[in-house]
């Protein structure tokens, strides 16, 4: 047997091998995810609010349509080169414009674009009307995370960011991505009553971004300096997801949106509680801090903002700057640290943080300041950072 081979043949060995190499791995147990996407996914998501089912209703009709327009026209032409064909002895016709085809084919399809035009003004007109809305709450984009402030209605006041979920940034960067909701958790949901009118009104701090869940049929952009609104009202609980849909920068695959749907007194609960959790973590600013207690603050703080960028272990990734060794952290001026956290850096590529508070981030900034290999002894307090904003 001749063992030389031609390049084709090393090539479809070569490929056979990873084939079967691929073969050989274990397969993913991924199933559908309740209000988010499902495997082999070809169709809308099932809707979750009456505009969703309108907007479903509407794409299966304006399919049918298209496919009998397809059908018509095709079937027409090909029927008329079939028949018509040289080999069976016709000829060529020559014959000018007929003013009833001219008319027939302006008409028709001017009929056809009226008719499917009505058919969607209904629903684009319910879309935009986001009047009598029983609560408000603006979706801020931020890079990369949303922020979400309770305006008017139940719970009015509430206020928190949500972040994707450290374990799946973590899952992420290791290259093994688990569970049906890979990407799509986050640390705090939007929570909102069902059966109730819930109006979103978005913007963005930095770069333009789009709040999108799928189930409620809402795309709308978040724009810096614009304010945009848009509303769903959820027929059943449940959660439901979505993600940023407008390119916002690297990061943009970690923005995802999770909304939980309750029963309106589970609603009214959870509203309650989140304001007690509030009123507790109120602190303030005059207060003066032990560094013990700055740093316990702090790794929380930090956990829940900081690590999905730079790693529970402050080492970075990336373009991302360390923290551990970081010349900055470490620096004895404090304002160059919190100059950075205030305001961001490098263009956005580190977000700024404004919307924490200033015993977060003088808690924050303590933590870097004396965690890893960066024992300062430096205590930052909130009165310096509440300084610092002016």
């Amino acid at each position: 047997m001749n063992n030389t081979m031609t390049y084709g043949q090393r090539l479809i060995h070569g490929l056979a091998g990873a084939a079967m190499a691929v073969a050989a791995l274990p397969a993913r147990a991924v199933k559908d995810l309740p209000g988010g996407p499902a495997v082999n996914q070809f169709d809308l998501h099932p809707p979750v609010t009456k505009i969703a089912a309108d907007v479903l209703s509407l794409h299966d009709g304006m399919m049918l349509v298209c496919l009998a327009i397809f059908v018509v026209v095709f079937g027409v032409m090909f029927y008329s080169i079939f028949k018509h064909r040289k080999s069976v002895g016709h000829k060529a016709a020559n014959f000018h414009e007929s003013v009833a085809v001219e008319i027939a084919w302006t008409i028709v399809p001017f009929i056809i674009v009226i008719g499917m035009g009505l058919a969607a003004t209904r629903t684009v007109v319910a879309q935009k009307d986001t009047s009598n809305a029983d609560l408000t709450i603006k979706a801020t984009g931020y890079q990369w995370k949303w922020g979400y402030d309770y305006l008017k209605g139940e719970g009015e006041g509430i206020g928190f960011l949500s972040t994707l979920d450290l374990s799946h940034r973590e899952m992420s960067n290791a290259g093994n991505p688990q569970g049906d909701d890979y990407l799509l958790k986050v640390d705090n949901p939007l929570v909102v009553p069902v059966d109730r009118k819930i109006r979103i009104i978005t913007t963005a701090s930095d770069v333009i971004h789009a709040w999108m869940v799928p189930a409620f049929a809402v795309k709308q952009d978040a724009i810096p300096g614009f304010v945009r609104d848009t509303w769903f009202r959820a027929e059943k609980t449940g959660d439901f997801y979505g993600q940023c849909a407008e390119l916002c920068g690297k990061e943009h695959a970690y923005m995802p949106i999770h909304v939980k749907v309750l029963s309106q007194p589970d609603y009214a609960k959870w509203a309650g509680d989140k304001k007690k959790e509030m009123a507790a973590r109120a602190d303030d600013p005059a207060k003066v801090w032990a560094l013990p207690d700055l740093i316990a603050r702090g790794e929380k703080v930090y956990t829940a903002n900081c690590a999905v960028c730079h790693r529970p272990d402050g080492k970075g990734a990336g373009p991302i700057k360390p923290l551990d060794g970081s010349a900055i952290v470490a620096d004895a001026d404090k304002s160059k640290q919190l100059a950075i956290v205030l305001n961001g850096a490098a263009n956005g590529a580190m977000p700024a943080w404004k919307q924490l508070s200033d015993t977060e981030i003088a808690a924050v900034a303590t933590y870097t300041k004396n965690n890893w290999s960066n024992k300062t002894g430096q205590l930052v307090q909130p009165s310096e950072v509440m300084a610092l904003r002016k």
